[in-house]
């Protein structure tokens, strides 16, 4: 959409931001009263942080998928098919595929040499002792905040570019049902969550597909696609892509990224705690596969959304659907991530731009309940009983663990809001 005009009114936004993000909440929150009841379940420090250390292979998988699928995944993944054609999706999907794969046989190690470990940080002190933990600590905190701040920063950009939300009040609102559930339920909560979560996202990207290549009134068909976007590469074609196609996977723009992608995204998995927290969550036998399988699914939505979007959006960029028409999106929007709304909205109108709004939301709330936990670990099991109380009971470490959600909530809430208010 244009810088001018909102397909969606504010009330939406805080209808889905708030209505949606407090069902899940009070989802989670009956769920865990029904264990607590019938099951006779106690959310202890060792189940808030590791659930028991007995996630199946399903769950691991799902988890995988949600806490990897960020609002970036799918708006950066678009405007790299926008940019560079049909190479673009798939260099951002296997590039950022190869790490979690990998990742696996790390899973399966820590599960092997200490099946006890809390997260990756106690393993890496009890090998090379407080200077190394001291060193190591710092990065994973530093990935967490990072990891957060995008999450915030490019969520509430979208929700303010698609309802006119203020982008402050979305700072706040996003990640606040989040943190509810995340307290009441610890890890476990956000493997029921992202289960959920990965549904929707599923269910809205294929609609997206269908509607593209099969049912829409303007496009339809893969052949109506792959005319349109030959017609734009005869008017503005790709520089370094073979013959200026947008239909090749020759691209010398998208072979860099396809490096830059491969490089930048070992630091952001193998740092986070947060994937470790999901391989000690797991059961002895469900590590490997799990992060395997979750790898290979998570390929799927960066892939298949961007074919879709990014493609549509050239391919309707010259129809008076589209909402900048009779305009080509400019360089800004490009970049602020505006194409994959752009082609919901000159696709499905009002509906597509309500389906990105949910997409987003979810995409963004998954994945930051991984990083809720994640620090809430490090401040709980590295920093507190590592070098505070080291005999603290489990009551003392749940209420850390709690006081720590809180406290890494509110501060990057604060200076997110800060900036954005800038």
């Amino acid at each position: 959409m244009s810088t001018l005009e909102i397909p969606l009114s504010q009330s939406v936004g805080y209808g889905v931001v708030v209505g949606v993000g407090f069902a899940f909440s009070l989802g989670m929150i009956g769920a865990t009263v029904i264990l607590r009841r019938y099951q006779k379940e106690i959310i202890t420090a060792e189940e808030f942080s590791t659930a028991g250390r007995s996630v199946k292979t399903g769950l691991i998988s799902a988890a995988v998928v949600s806490s990897w699928t960020w609002a970036a995944t799918l708006l950066q993944s678009s405007t790299q098919a926008y940019k560079n054609g049909v190479s673009g999706p798939y260099f951002y999907a296997a590039g950022a595929t190869v790490q979690i794969i990998l990742f696996a046989f790390l899973a399966i190690k820590a599960k092997q040499i200490a099946p006890e470990a809390h997260t990756y940080l106690e393993i890496v002190k009890a090998r090379y002792g407080p200077r190394a933990h001291g060193v190591f600590m710092f990065f994973a905190i530093a990935t967490n905040i990072l990891v957060t701040a995008m999450l915030l920063t490019g969520g509430s950009a979208v929700i303010s570019d698609l309802t006119g939300m203020h982008t402050v009040a979305a700072c706040f609102l996003l990640p606040l049902g989040v943190t509810v559930y995340t307290l009441f339920g610890g890890i476990k909560a956000t493997f029921l969550t992202d289960y959920a979560h990965t549904i929707a996202i599923v269910v809205i990207i294929m609609t997206f597909a269908f509607t593209t290549y099969a049912t829409s009134d303007i496009l339809g068909s893969p052949d109506a696609v792959w005319e349109a976007v030959t017609k734009r590469a005869l008017e503005t074609p790709v520089s370094g892509n073979a013959e200026g196609s947008y239909l090749t996977m020759h691209s010398r723009s998208g072979g860099i990224f396809f490096v830059i992608n491969i490089v930048g995204n070992f630091g952001t998995v193998f740092l986070d705690n947060g994937y470790w927290n999901k391989a000690i969550a797991s059961s002895p036998a469900s590590a490997l596969p799990g992060y395997v399988l979750g790898g290979l699914a998570w390929f799927a939505i960066p892939w298949l959304t961007a074919t879709t979007m990014g493609l549509a959006c050239l391919a309707l960029e010259d129809s008076p659907a589209f909402p900048t028409y009779p305009n080509r999106l400019t360089s800004d929007q490009v970049s602020a991530g505006l194409v994959l709304p752009n082609a919901a909205v000159a696709l499905l109108g009002k509906g597509g731009a309500g389906a990105t709004l949910v997409l987003v939301f979810m995409a963004v709330t998954s994945a930051m309940s991984a990083e809720l936990i994640a620090v809430s670990s490090i401040f709980t099991y590295d920093i507190y009983r590592g070098y505070i109380n080291p005999k603290a009971s489990g009551k003392t470490l749940i209420m850390t663990s709690h006081a720590a959600v809180i406290v890494f909530a509110l501060a990057i809430f604060f200076n997110n809001a800060l900036e954005r208010s800038k």
